[in-house]
């Protein structure tokens, strides 16, 4: 280890050393043109926007309130569930009501508009999502009890929420669904990107997705911001819910919100590697095979597969149903 570190002390000498004041300096100097081509004044000296670390232990601490036994921590016992999701609940949301603020505060200055009444509207949005976190709770049932009974690997509930990847995939969606709703988007969408990058399931908290919701495997999966999921649709692997074309403005600019996803009606199954675009409709029931390339709309009951798609493309045949 001394032979190691005088090496390191050696070449730290004959390279001149790492050059850091150099580099920070130089790192100011790019900060300060960015923040002069935004016209980012010394008023945004303190932090203004929501911190991905704090979200992250919010997000783990509402696992623990949703769950507590199977998610909270693991010396916790069944007579003192109440206390523990009283305790950590009281802290999650006065922490997410900080990290709401920030969000509400930036929009403001961004907008150039005064910051009064940004910690009333930020409590009322915090207040209004912990009431919806029961309703949340029974959503989450139903996409667990999905899960296991669409995966006959799964050998139990207990199983599905502690190990599924798209289970937890979708525990963040639907707290961040939330949250997009009322009001705060930026707060929301860092929540389902901490989930994106521990399960490569990305999903956009303005999609909105029926009860019983289930994505199997998960990782590639892709749902849009403007996706419309019915009740009781299954995902596999590498599913693309995506958009076909962005509409743009007169300017060029591409138009915000805009509905370009597809909607998928209630028990429709899609099978890995399939990639549906635009805003088409999937029919109840149907069932759209794999590495199928879809940009149209099917009816109720069809059954889409490479097959069929080459069939039709030669000029006969059609979906089969």
């Amino acid at each position: 280890m001394r032979q190691s570190l005088a090496q390191s002390s050696l070449a730290y000498e004959q390279v001149g050393g790492w050059g850091v004041k150099e580099i920070v300096a130089e790192l100011h100097a790019a900060r300060e043109r960015w923040r002069a081509a935004r016209q980012r004044s010394l008023e945004f000296a303190v932090r203004e926007f929501p911190s991905r670390e704090a979200l992250k232990d919010i997000a783990d601490a509402l696992c623990g309130v949703l769950f507590p036994m199977r998610l909270g921590p693991s010396d916790l016992h069944q007579e003192g569930e109440d206390y523990y999701v009283g305790h950590t609940l009281d802290s999650a949301v006065n922490a997410l009501f900080q990290q709401v603020e920030l969000e509400l505060g930036y929009n403001r200055r961004l907008e150039c508009r005064e910051r009064e009444g940004v910690e009333i509207r930020a409590a009322e949005i915090v207040r209004a999502f912990a009431q919806r976190l029961p309703a949340i709770r029974t959503l989450l049932d139903s996409d667990v009890e999905a899960a296991y009974l669409g995966d006959p690997a799964a050998r139990s509930v207990d199983e599905v929420l502690l190990c599924y990847p798209g289970i937890l995939a979708v525990i963040h969606y639907r707290l961040a669904h939330a949250l997009h709703v009322l009001g705060a988007p930026l707060v929301a969408r860092i929540l389902t990107e901490i989930a994106h990058s521990a399960t490569g399931i990305d999903i956009h908290p303005g999609a909105r997705i029926g009860a019983g919701f289930f994505i199997d495997h998960g990782t590639g999966v892709v749902i849009g911001e403007t996706t419309i999921i019915g009740e009781r649709v299954r995902l596999y692997q590498a599913v693309t819910l995506g958009a076909k074309r962005f509409a743009q403005d007169e300017t060029g600019a591409l138009e915000k919100a805009v509905p370009r996803h597809p909607i998928l009606e209630d028990e429709v199954i899609v099978y890995a590697g399939a990639t549906i675009l635009g805003r088409v409709t999937i029919g109840r029931g149907s069932s759209i095979g794999g590495n199928v390339w879809l940009t149209r709309s099917v009816p109720p009951g069809s059954h889409v597969s490479q097959a069929s798609l080459q069939h039709e493309s030669g000029g006969a045949g059609s979906v089969s149903k």
